[in-house]
């Protein structure tokens, strides 16, 4: 089976004539969340993501299009099936270590981490493997998270501290930073157990001070910590942030059924809204079960 899904960096100039492409292919646009356009032609569907920016190609032509129309009239070079020579330091054995759930009011914060070598690398892209950030279906993450795991085994480590614990610790550490540091050198040193022949883990930059850096000193952990900006164009990574999606979906999920309301993502004004009825229903008392009692919302409510 070929390839169904598909992602790549793209310049300003390629996101343009890209969109010319598509356009003179028939493809039909539409409006997508964070997206700079998004088209579709049958089953075919290509995004272009401000992030980036990147484009995300979907569907049962995904293989056909990149290698008769993205590759030859946008990127002007052969990619698909070259990673390794594209993207060789991905293809290294290596930890890739993210988070899912910092921005939401409700529910808890994950970390979570992964072991990739040449052989998983390229087994978790066969199997469509990119930043959970980019998809939408909470079926399609526990699809991907299964692929995931059956793929690296016990290469994986994933921690989740639930609201109360969140609580607790923002109150030691009253910064958020701080928190992530911890989480990641926690799973960055039980990866190292796991796998102690890896020399190398890889993180998404969310500060510029040496904070997880420190956090691995001070834990005795011994190898090469890099943190970068777009890291989860690395598959472990993006595997990574899958696992812990995943896991910040399962207690939402849980704890909605728990109460009988479904908690909502996010922390915009209807989250906002949420919070009250919930505190209407089940008291102020029970709230910092459920939410990250530092976010703004708690004040303005």
């Amino acid at each position: 089976m070929g390839k169904v899904t598909y992602t790549l960096a793209l310049s300003d100039e390629q996101v343009a004539i890209l969109k010319d492409c598509l356009s003179r292919g028939g493809f039909d646009f539409q409006e997508k969340e964070h997206a700079l356009y998004s088209a579709k032609r049958g089953k075919l569907n290509v995004t272009v993501y401000r992030k980036g920016p990147k484009v995300l190609v979907q569907g049962k032509e995904t293989e056909e299009f990149v290698k008769f129309v993205l590759e030859p009239e946008v990127i002007g070079e052969a990619r698909l099936g070259y990673e390794e020579h594209w993207q060789a330091e991905m293809f290294e054995p290596h930890f890739g270590i993210d988070e899912s759930g910092k921005g939401d009011y409700f529910g808890p914060l994950v970390v979570a981490g992964v072991y990739t070598n040449s052989e998983i690398t390229r087994a978790l892209l066969n199997a469509g493997i990119m930043d959970s950030k980019r998809i939408s279906s909470g079926k399609r993450i526990r699809e991907l998270a299964t692929k995931i795991r059956a793929e690296v085994g016990s290469g994986y480590k994933v921690i989740r501290w639930a609201p109360a614990r969140y609580n607790l610790l923002y109150e030691e550490y009253n910064n958020v930073n701080r928190m992530l540091a911890r989480g990641h050198a926690t799973v960055i040193k039980d990866l190292s157990v796991r796998v102690p022949s890896c020399g190398r883990a890889l993180s998404d930059q969310f500060t510029k001070s040496p904070l997880i850096a420190r956090e691995l000193k001070n834990r005795r952990v011994r190898l090469i910590f890099e943190e970068r900006t777009k890291a989860e164009n690395d598959i472990a990574v993006a595997a990574g942030s899958i696992l812990a999606r995943e896991s910040f979906l399962d207690w939402m999920d849980r704890v909605s059924e728990k109460v009988g309301l479904e908690l909502p993502l996010g922390a915009g004004s209807a989250v906002k809204e949420f919070a009250r009825k919930f505190i209407q229903k089940f008291g102020r008392e029970k709230l910092p079960e459920v939410v990250k009692l530092h976010f703004r919302t708690t004040k303005e409510m």
